[in-house]
C-alpha cells in the first residue's frame, strides 16, 4: 500500500527543480561570459606586449567599427589600459553575480531539506 503524497512537499520539490534548472543555466551562461572576458583579456594583453616594443613615432592605428583612425602610441596604450581595467570590472561583476546564484540555489536545497525534516518529524510523533 502507498502512502498519501504531501501535496505541499510534492510543489516545494517541483519549484525547486525548476529554480535548479534556471540557476545552472544562468551559472552556466556566467561562465561563458568570464571565459569570452579572459580570451580577450589575454588578446589585449598579448596587443600591449607588442605595442611596448614599437618605438616613439610608430604609426599606429586603432579600429572605430569597420575603419582605422591614425591615433598617437600614447593613446593606444592608454586605451588599452582602459579597456583591461572594464574587463575586469566586468569579470569581477560576472564573478559575484555567479556567487550569489550558488548562493541562492544552496540556500534553497537546505530549506527543502529542513521541509523534508520536518515532515518526516511530524509523521514519526504521530506513528
Amino acid at each position: 500500500m502507498s502512502k498519501p503524497v504531501d501535496l505541499e512537499l510534492k510543489k516545494a520539490f517541483v519549484e525547486l527543480q525548476v529554480k535548479m534548472v534556471e540557476t545552472s543555466k544562468k551559472i552556466q551562461v556566467i561562465d561563458s561570459q568570464i571565459n569570452v572576458l579572459k580570451r580577450v583579456l589575454q588578446h589585449v594583453d598579448i596587443t600591449q606586449h607588442e605595442i611596448t616594443t614599437l618605438p616613439p613615432g610608430t604609426k599606429t592605428y586603432e579600429a572605430v567599427g569597420r575603419m582605422f583612425l591614425h591615433t598617437d602610441l600614447a593613446e593606444v596604450k592608454k586605451n588599452l589600459n582602459t579597456r583591461v581595467t572594464q574587463l575586469a570590472e566586468r569579470t569581477t561583476e560576472l564573478e559575484n553575480n555567479k556567487q550569489y546564484l550558488e548562493k541562492n540555489l544552496k540556500e534553497s536545497e537546505d530549506n527543502i531539506r529542513e521541509m523534508v525534516q520536518q515532515r518526516k518529524e511530524q509523521i514519526e510523533k504521530s506513528s
